[in-house]
Formats: C-alpha cells, sequence, structure tokens
C-alpha cells in the first residue's frame, strides 16, 4: 500500500520538508491557503499557488484542481492544491483512511483545530502541537541543539514571540496594507 503525504503548508520550513520527502521517494501533496503566507517565496512551494508553478531545487510544485492530483503525481512533481481546511482529507477518492499521512506545517505556533479524519499517522511541526493529544508526533523546529527532535509525548519549546537568530533579518511594516512584490 502507498501512503500519500499530505503536507499543510508549502512555505520555506515545510518546502524542506518536502524535498526531503519527494527525493526519498514518497508520494505528496501540498495544501496550502488561498493567499499563502510564506515569507521566503523564491524558495517556498506555497509560491505555485500565485505562479501556477515553482520550482525549487529541481523539484516542481504545480498547482492544481484536484481531479488534477494524480496525473500531476505520476508526472514526478508535487500537486499543490488550495485547501486550507484539509478537505482532501474526507474525499475518500483522492486519500484513504488507512495510508494518508498527515505532516502540518503551517508553523501557527498555537494549538491547531483538530482534524476531521482520523489518519494512521499525524505529525505537527513547532509550538502548538502536543504529542500524544492533537497529533502523533511533534518535531522541535526552534534553532539550537533539540532542532529536529522527535517528540512522541508532550510538546516543542514553547513559541518565544521572537524569530531565531539575528532579529534584524526580520523586516516589520510600519503600517498595516497589502505588499505587493514585483519581479
Amino acid at each position: 500500500m502507498t501512503h500519500l503525504i499530505v503536507l499543510r503548508g508549502g512555505g520555506d520550513l515545510a518546502s524542506g520538508v518536502a524535498l526531503r520527502l519527494h527525493h526519498a521517494g514518497f508520494q505528496l501533496v501540498i495544501i496550502e491557503l488561498e493567499k499563502p503566507l510564506a515569507v521566503r517565496r523564491s524558495v517556498s512551494f506555497s509560491e505555485a499557488v500565485y505562479e501556477g508553478a515553482q520550482t525549487v531545487e529541481g523539484v516542481t510544485a504545480r498547482l492544481v484542481s484536484a481531479d488534477q492530483l494524480q496525473v500531476t503525481l505520476e508526472a514526478g512533481e508535487i500537486p499543490v492544491l488550495v485547501d486550507p481546511q484539509a478537505n482532501i482529507l474526507r474525499n475518500q477518492f483522492l486519500t484513504s483512511p488507512q495510508s494518508t499521512i498527515v505532516i502540518d506545517a503551517r508553523l501557527m505556533k498555537t494549538e491547531p483545530e483538530p482534524l476531521d479524519a482520523k489518519v494512521p499517522l499525524h505529525i505537527g511541526l513547532g509550538p502548538g502541537f502536543i504529542a500524544g493529544e492533537n497529533c502523533h508526533a511533534v518535531i522541535e523546529t526552534r534553532r539550537g541543539h533539540t532542532l529536529g527532535r522527535v517528540y512522541w509525548n508532550g510538546t516543542t519549546l514553547a513559541d518565544s514571540g521572537q524569530p531565531d537568530g539575528n532579529p534584524r533579518r526580520v523586516l516589520r511594516a510600519p503600517h498595516t496594507g497589502t505588499l505587493i512584490a514585483y519581479s
């Protein structure tokens, strides 16, 4: 039985996870918001939502509709679906409750809403996830000697509210509004 991995989020960290899984031979689909919130857009598969396709390190992710999922997987690409509520998990034509794995890499840093579907493995990345309660395992995302550690019980380090590393690497807008990026 082939497992399908549903990766919630396509930002830079999630894209790193997607690359590793893709290179290891796993089939995966990225589900994203209608307007993804990625900061490092040039290295994020979520950019496919805006551009139609995004290639990172030689791997292409393509924005698709649900009926294009299988053909995109067969082409060796990563399908990206706009599906913020993870409705794909309730569509048994696309996923199987016995063989679908969910990795939540949205880095919301708050406790997520529970999944509406039972899956054999649900992995959360970063703060907000509690292994044994709202997921099966949680992975530490904060830089340091515990980065990448898997917890099968409990939680990762709490969100510090500050960016890791040098705080000058994160720019903050002085006013609210919409950022329009030009190439």
